[in-house]
């Protein structure tokens, strides 16, 4: 039973003399933390989703609600994407994806993208429509379509990673 394609990397190409080893690459593999991704693109982004997950949940906390199943959906919706995205902060953060390989980590991360934007998207439109301009539901409802915006990012980003770089390796 085949599990996919592996990818077995050496120093050696096919027509020329070993490459010496990298001496970053053996430094960064005996640290904990991974310093580079606080700087990268992705880990930026994600920092971002839940900056603005977490001003759109207070916002929406701290105003008069005038219809309770609407923020409390979006408060939930809001809460378990803000949760979902610092998992996988932590996971690229502590480089548990290289431990826990029997997990596909980007396509995993793409579907919760897919999903939790959905459902962030479906909770701002409610929570916008369902303000009668109190400035705490409207800017929660603002902060929840930036997060949305700032998922979509996530979720081009994550299917570069899983879907395009896999299908071109195929014929390569």
């Amino acid at each position: 039973m085949s599990h996919g394609a592996r990818v077995i990397r050496t120093g050696v190409s096919s027509g020329g003399p070993a490459a010496p080893p990298a001496a970053s690459s053996a430094s960064s593999d005996g640290e904990l933390v991974d310093g580079a991704y606080f700087r990268s693109c992705a880990g930026l982004l994600k920092v971002a989703q839940m900056i603005s997950l977490l001003v759109g949940f207070i916002s929406v906390n701290n105003s008069p609600w005038t219809n309770y199943s609407a923020y409390s959906y979006y408060q939930i919706v809001t809460m378990c994407d803000l949760v979902m995205i610092l998992f996988f902060y932590i996971i690229h953060i502590f480089r548990i994806y290289r431990k826990l390989t029997c997990v596909s980590w980007p396509l995993a991360e793409f579907l919760h993208y897919l999903i939790g934007t959905i459902l962030l998207l479906i909770a701002s439109i409610v929570a916008a429509s369902k303000s009668y301009n109190f400035t705490g539901l409207v800017a929660g409802a603002t902060f929840g379509f930036l997060a949305t915006i700032l998922c979509v990012l996530s979720i081009w980003s994550s299917y570069k990673v899983s879907c395009i770089t896999q299908s071109t390796s195929k014929y390569h």
